[in-house]
């Protein structure tokens, strides 16, 4: 069958993601909770996914015994080997236990603080343990309703000192972790940290460490508050700090919806996987997700399989736009290139910017070229379309 992924295609599922249970803040689960290694036998019923991704306490409840602790591991462990599935990232869930109401490393109480670097500490440990190397951070409660409550450059900086002792910590235990922050503009507070990748991008620069920080940008994240997704990824990636990525889809203005990937804006998610793809991204692609309320067992197979055939699809499309006659003789028209007009800028010396200060420009002429972007547009929408 066409379209059929493989492991070598880098796609991974987090616990939380095919495991939800369908509940929201209006109705009970729909679905039965299935235990980590009951998931990991669902993704090995679905095909071709590459590994499995899990907040701490996804895989060990927060108030396990060791015994308890014990157990869940070693059928956790049998079940990845039996599916040839490995861990590729872990995290934290610093954001649904009570004591985080107020936020984790930018709370008001010191011993909130000081639990959160530990309950990291020990989810690092346990990803290790895995043999995860990205460990991503969303702060989830990290942010404020009023902004009466929290001084945000204080914010800022206990947030940098937390990720500064916990890249030290990984080092002293020979992890070779790469951190990967996660923005988010609202939701569950209503003003969060950090609420776009660039601001992480901008906050990586003050950090101890900043070659071992990169970026997790999320599909919905970005477009719950409008922003163009494929922006910040390159972003990212012209930074070299795309470490890991988030796929799903969402509709602007909507709570954290959480779709299937491609499901809600298709053009989108095209030019996402085109600019994945162009620019030969070696990393996991992680589909932070979750099947509709609606869905029983079968459907949420269902949901994991159509998450990685559309990004498999929309992979064939961006080869075929870029080897597309048309596609290429619109760029022909619509790129006027000049090597010795950019040298002119690229780099400043009196020289040039003496030669640039004399030279005449043609207003007219430059206004009056021809950029035929509703036919690329439409002939983009033709390939998508499979005209």
């Amino acid at each position: 069958m066409p379209f059929t992924p493989s492991p070598s295609d880098n796609f991974t599922f987090g616990l939380w993601t095919v495991g939800n249970t369908g509940r929201d803040p209006f109705g009970e689960p729909t679905r039965p909770r299935l235990s980590p290694a009951e998931i990991v036998e669902l993704l090995g019923e679905v095909g071709g996914v590459r590994g499995v991704n899990f907040h701490d306490n996804d895989l060990i409840p927060i108030d396990a015994s060791p015994a308890e602790s014990r157990q869940i591991k070693a059928d956790f462990a049998r079940a990845l080997k039996r599916h040839k599935l490995k861990v590729a990232m872990a995290t934290t869930n610093l954001f649904t236990d009570p004591a985080f109401k107020d936020g984790a490393f930018t709370s008001n109480d010191a011993e909130v603080r000081a639990y959160a670097i530990q309950k990291t500490m020990r989810g690092m440990d346990l990803g290790a343990e895995f043999g995860a190397k990205i460990y991503v951070f969303w702060g989830g409660r990290e942010g404020t309703e009023t902004d009466a409550a929290k001084d945000p450059i204080e914010s800022e900086a206990r947030f940098r000192r937390a990720i500064d002792f916990l890249c030290d910590y990984s080092r002293s235990k020979n992890y070779g972790y790469r951190f990967a922050l996660e923005a988010k503009p609202n939701e569950p507070r209503g003003h969060m940290f950090f609420p776009t990748t660039g601001s992480y991008l901008a906050f990586i620069a003050t950090l101890k460490h900043p070659g071992m920080v990169g970026v997790n940008p999320e599909v919905a994240h970005e477009h719950m508050a409008g922003l163009n997704f494929s922006h910040a990824v390159a972003q990212a990636l012209a930074a070299n700090k795309l470490f890991h990525i988030d796929l799903n889809d969402q509709q602007f203005g909507r709570y954290d919806q959480d779709f299937r990937f491609g499901a809600a804006d298709i053009k989108s998610a095209f030019f996402l996987v085109k600019l994945l793809e162009d620019n030969a991204y070696k990393g996991f692609r992680h589909f932070d997700a979750h099947a509709y309320r609606t869905s029983d067992r079968k459907d949420v197979i269902e949901f994991a399989r159509g998450c990685m055939r559309t990004y498999l699809i929309l992979k064939d499309k961006a080869r075929r736009w870029n080897a597309d006659p048309e596609v290429r003789r619109l760029q022909r028209t619509i790129r006027r290139d000049n090597a010795r007009l950019d040298e002119l800028w690229s780099r400043y010396s009196a020289t040039s910017a003496a030669a640039l200060s004399r030279r005449e420009f043609d207003r007219q002429a430059m206004a009056a070229r021809p950029l035929p972007y509703e036919r690329l547009d439409q002939r983009t929408m033709e390939i998508l379309l499979g005209v």
